[in-house]
């Protein structure tokens, strides 16, 4: 599940001068290097990109409201922003969209710095990676960098269940609650204090079934990412973000992953995901989807 992923995965990092990267990093130890690869740099700089007019980015697939294929054709926010880049590249997108792996090493070995087993093969670009600035020190294959939304974990809500008072997890304790199984929201209700909530947590597949399943009054509340919920919302539903008492990881950032070969290349999307910050063209992406667009601290 992705939801579980962002957790595993870890959050918020961001590339960091020389000197902050070297105290940042000085405790943790790299991932061994990968065997046999020297000479099979794969992917592409950025003038082959730019030589051979597009760009490929690799997107998760049925994964609204990012990123998902509807009659044939890629959709989402992931898609518009991987558009822009491309723009602002001068070439045009392509999208392989791609199953979420294990884990996020799993997916940047896979689509980033050295490709599946089995089939297909690296983009130049990767979607919607979240950030934590020990793991970037620990996986450098990759630059993490295009840092674009700042996720939060949200609570959806019907409002004739709560017509007063918006719910928070203690409310849980005798009402229901809907999540993606094995997400973080499934695991941080699951471990509330003295595990009080018990079989007030009803576990769907993935949060358009949990938002699906709370619209039908199979649930008083959902809980998860906040721009899944919003996007799963319909009439007679809210949505809200509150404190998330012993939450850890209640917000994190998400941007992109690029092959350590081509730091041209991520500087290029960086500074396009940047601009698209300041002149307001991301900000257009999200309430083109009824999202709440939360900008990372500026650069």
């Amino acid at each position: 599940m992705i939801g579980q992923r962002v957790f595993l995965g870890l959050m918020l990092i961001g590339l960091a001068g020389p000197a902050l990267a070297e105290t940042r990093c000085s405790d943790v130890v790299p991932q061994a290097r990968p065997q046999n690869t020297a000479r099979d740099i794969v992917g592409a700089d950025l003038d082959q990109i730019q030589e051979r007019g597009w760009i490929e980015f690799a997107v998760y697939e049925d994964f609204p409201p990012w990123s998902w294929a509807e009659n044939g054709k890629p959709r989402g926010v992931d898609i518009e922003i991987g558009r822009l880049i491309a723009e602002s590249l001068g070439v045009k997108a392509r999208f392989n969209l791609v199953a979420a792996g294990e884990n996020l090493d799993a997916d940047l070995r896979n689509w980033v710095w050295k490709g599946p087993v089995v089939g297909g093969r690296v983009a130049n670009v990767m979607l919607h990676v979240p950030y934590d600035s020990t793991y970037a020190c620990r996986v450098d294959q990759v630059v993490f960098t295009g840092q674009y939304h700042v996720e939060k974990v949200a609570i959806a809500y019907r409002t004739d269940a709560y017509p007063e008072e918006k719910p928070v997890p203690a409310y849980f304790r005798f009402d229901t609650v809907a999540v993606e199984n094995d997400s973080i929201s499934d695991f941080y209700l699951t471990s509330f204090p003295g595990g009080q909530l018990g079989g007030n947590i009803h576990r769907y597949p993935d949060m358009a079934a949990a938002m699906a399943g709370l619209a039908a009054g199979e649930t008083k509340a959902a809980m998860g990412p906040l721009a899944q919920l919003e996007f799963g919302t319909a009439e007679g539903i809210g949505v809200h973000t509150p404190p998330l008492p012993g939450f850890g990881v209640g917000s994190w950032t998400v941007g992109v992953a690029v092959h350590f070969a081509y730091r041209p290349l991520a500087y290029a999307v960086d500074d396009a995901i940047l601009t698209g910050i300041q002149d307001g063209r991301i900000a257009r992406i999200f309430q083109t989807h009824g999202l709440t667009f939360s900008a990372p601290e500026l650069r």
